[in-house]
């Protein structure tokens, strides 16, 4: 434990993904980076644990390679729709899936090999001053990155409350073992709570992550309605078996606060980068957090201006179109036509996976087709 004061040329809250990958970007350009996290790694995080190759991507151009090691792809996904269609197809490219407590440790000792400080501290006081943010009156650096998740401290000191009804989902998720094929599954709900989903996703040792989300529409949800809806849409797994059964808030990106000012900056769940079509987020964790690391050790207080025109670029049109899915996706009709527009054609299905799970974009001939299948 460090004590005293000591000052870093970047100060990063939240050693998760986004996180980690900030603390990457900035010291592949030399920064001296202090990574601040309350827990000790690695430690458990509710999540669905889908790693997307998009996510992959994202690492390999930070110099990081074989997080997914120990873990066998998963070659194939299966969504079944409102109305009870199905479509099972091959994935462009292998997902895979890997417990946050494997993953996020891995991360961190990549962020730590390449020269961050990792510090177990709970940080509770934010002060900006001209010239540097001091953490708790211990920690000094020239940029701040607030990556501490969807209740993060960093985002209220820049006056952006959490999201609101409509733009803010809730899900539970634990593990089962597994049943059926090797390939990930999602069933989405034909009930009133639509929009809304479970999932199953293949570990590889003989569990499956499982767990069932919906959109937060102004009523209070139960832990028992979420467990019974996971049951409910997962009638083939013995969800009575499951263990490290934790429920958690996703912030959507429909609703994203500023992605920074000054010197302060947000990034993955923190900045609401939740995927509001899938619920997806590592790839948007890793993404903007690489992102940021790299603002942070380039621009002192110009950081959130330099910040805000790199995610626009990167990531606006997407975001857009990511919008727009999601507002389709509240129509069940919609999504049916999309599952049969999937069954028909292999490029619909990898166009969707693009939007859902990367920074794909919802193309003509993907609009077309759903089109053509709406009845």
């Amino acid at each position: 434990m460090l004590e005293g004061m000591h000052t870093f040329d970047v100060a990063i809250v939240g050693a998760g993904p986004a996180g980690s990958a900030a603390a990457l970007a900035a010291c592949r350009d030399g920064a001296r980076v202090v990574l601040l996290d309350r827990a000790e790694f690695p430690r458990d995080k509710a999540c669905g644990d889908g790693i997307a190759p998009h996510a992959l991507d994202v690492l390999h151009a930070l110099g990081v390679d074989g997080v997914e090691r120990g873990y066998a792809p998963v070659p194939a996904l299966r969504l079944a729709g409102p109305g009870g269609d199905e479509v099972a197809r091959p994935v462009a490219r292998a997902a895979y899936t890997i417990p946050r407590a494997v993953f996020d440790a891995r991360l961190v000792d990549a962020a730590v090999a390449a020269g961050a400080t990792l510090v177990t501290h709970a940080v509770r006081d934010i002060a900006v001053r001209p010239g540097e943010v001091v953490l708790d009156g211990r920690f000094a650096a020239r940029t701040l990155i607030g990556a501490d998740g969807a209740y993060s401290l960093v985002r209220r000191k820049l006056g952006q409350p959490t999201n609101p009804d409509g733009h803010l989902a809730i899900a539970i998720r634990g593990y089962a073992p597994a049943v059926g094929p090797v390939e990930q599954r999602i069933v989405t709900s034909s009930s009133a709570q639509w929009p809304a989903y479970a999932w199953s996703f293949p570990i590889g040792d003989g569990r499956a992550n499982i767990g069932y989300g919906e959109v937060l529409r102004g009523r209070a949800v139960s832990r028992a309605h979420l467990l019974d809806r996971l049951a409910e849409l997962l009638p083939t797994v013995d969800t009575r078996a499951a263990e490290a059964l934790r429920a958690h808030h996703l912030p959507l990106s429909t609703h994203r606060p500023v992605p920074g000012r000054g010197r302060v900056l947000l990034a993955g769940d923190a900045l609401s980068l939740i995927n509001p079509f899938t619920g997806e987020g590592i790839f948007y964790a890793l993404l903007s957090g690489a992102l940021a690391g790299t603002a942070a050790t380039r621009a002192g207080r110009g950081a959130a201006r330099l910040y805000g025109v790199a995610l626009h670029r990167r990531l606006g049109r997407h975001l857009r179109h990511s919008r727009v899915a999601a507002r389709l996706g509240q129509q069940t009709r919609v999504v049916d036509a999309a599952v049969r527009a999937a069954q028909a054609d292999q490029r619909v299905f990898d166009a969707i996976m693009d939007v859902g799970l990367g920074d794909g974009l919802l193309n003509g001939r993907t609009l077309a087709a759903i089109a053509r299948n709406i009845r």
